[in-house]
């Protein structure tokens, strides 16, 4: 029996691909907000012995966590035989340690609640710090897509002789892997400190690239402020106006605008967090990461 995939509201695009993907049935889920600000989830779908996926970008995951766990729970409770989760985009990695006295490591309690909640998870690019990977802190199975390779075929199709472009050193490895898989060169910018608030990003010697199309990578895009500094870099330069590519478009209030606003060619993203900018799809991976979960 195929299985069959619940979304969360707001991820009704991925989803509806994600179901063709996998070869899927597609359920509807309802979630009604009371005035007092409860949640009330039902699945519009007999579940009963079946395998089940939750799609959920968890861009927002105050707002959807607590739906997301009483959907799974309901799940469990109507007899589905396993209950899986997709997240595009996986929230709370950031607090990895304690980095002041009596704080909360988010990391590990939000893993333990999506742990025993879910019999598996797959994800794309978690932003990992200290962890080397889920496993240290997930317990159930889980798989991590990269979007380098979505990511360079997009490049390749999209943009003629361009030049990757890291907006700092800890970027190497990932735009040295993106721009393997399109053929095309690299660099990173350099920063150089000259106190605490005194910061110049710029560009190591690009004159022989001239004639590039400059495109900027970079993994998450919230407040943007990296990215905008790198546009102005490669301005500066005399590069053409750089395209600006992210996987995850958090993007904060008036973030967007002031990207827009800062003379890039264009601002792509990857479709794991729903917004405007959506152009890179990384469905395909991530369903061949829940098959794989699902032993197909």
């Amino acid at each position: 029996m195929s299985p069959l995939v619940f979304h969360l509201p707001g991820d009704e695009v991925f989803a509806d691909s994600f179901v063709d993907a996998v070869r899927a049935d597609l359920g509807a889920l309802s979630l009604h907000r009371f005035p007092d600000g409860e949640s009330l989830v039902r699945l519009d779908a007999d579940v009963a012995g079946r395998e089940v996926v939750l799609v959920a970008s968890l861009a927002r995951p105050d707002d959807i966590t607590l739906p997301l766990l009483f959907a799974a729970d309901a799940a469990r409770d109507l007899g589905a035989s396993r209950v899986l989760l997709a997240a595009p985009y996986l929230a709370y990695l950031r607090q990895d340690r304690r980095f002041h006295a009596g704080e909360a490591i988010t990391s590990r309690t939000y893993a333990a609640l999506l742990s025993n909640a879910f019999d598996g998870l797959a994800t794309v690019d978690p932003h990992l710090h200290r962890y080397h990977s889920l496993d240290e802190i997930y317990r159930m199975p889980t798989r991590v897509v990269h979007a380098a390779s979505p990511i360079a075929d997009w490049i390749r199709a999209n943009v003629e002789r361009p030049l990757l472009i890291g907006p700092d050193d800890e970027s190497e490895q990932w735009v040295s892997e993106v721009a393997e898989g399109c053929g095309a060169p690299f660099t990173v910018l350099q920063k150089t400190r000259r106190g605490d608030r005194d910061v110049e990003v710029s560009l190591p010697d690009v004159s022989g690239w001239s004639d590039r199309q400059p495109v900027l990578v970079d993994d998450i895009v919230s407040s943007a402020r990296t990215m905008i500094q790198a546009v102005g870099s490669v301005r500066r330069v005399g590069l053409a106006p750089p395209l600006c590519i992210g996987v995850h478009a958090l993007f904060a209030p008036g973030a967007y605008a002031e990207l827009r606003a800062a003379g890039p060619k264009a601002v792509i993203t990857c479709d794991t967090v729903p917004h405007a900018s959506n152009g890179i799809s990384v469905v395909a991976p991530l369903a061949r990461a829940i098959e794989d979960l699902l032993g197909r």
